[in-house]
């Protein structure tokens, strides 16, 4: 087996989490589900910390990220607002980016000097 590097991407402001890996899945969840409580569940969490985790993103990024409608006896609904969509789109080609621009620091620097693994 040989070694590949992994990374963990977020970003901050001012020491705040503003976006991460995680919370961008979230959003993608919500985006498929069209429901917050199955993206919750998805990932394991209460459906209250995923808003919780959703009313942080919306202020650290100073607008809304998700929009509820209030539905009858078949339940709501919960969809990602335009802004939402085009985020996650950027934060998954910047991810990308990441991912490509790891693997070319590895190959040049490391990948020739560690063995592979047993």
């Amino acid at each position: 087996m040989t070694p590949a590097p992994r990374q963990k991407l977020w970003l901050e402001a001012d020491g705040r989490l503003v976006m991460s890996d995680y919370r961008v899945r979230l959003l993608e969840l919500v985006g498929e589900t069209g429901s917050l409580a199955e993206a919750a569940a998805a990932l394991g969490l209460s459906y209250r910390r995923a808003w919780g985790k959703v009313k942080e993103l919306e202020a650290n990024m100073g607008g809304a990220l998700v929009r509820s409608e209030v539905g009858g006896a078949g339940g709501g609904r919960t969809a990602l607002t335009p802004a939402a969509e085009t985020l996650v789109a950027a934060y998954r080609r910047f991810q990308a980016r990441v991912e490509r621009e790891v693997e070319r620091a590895y190959a040049a620097e490391l990948r020739d000097l560690l063995p592979p693994a047993p």
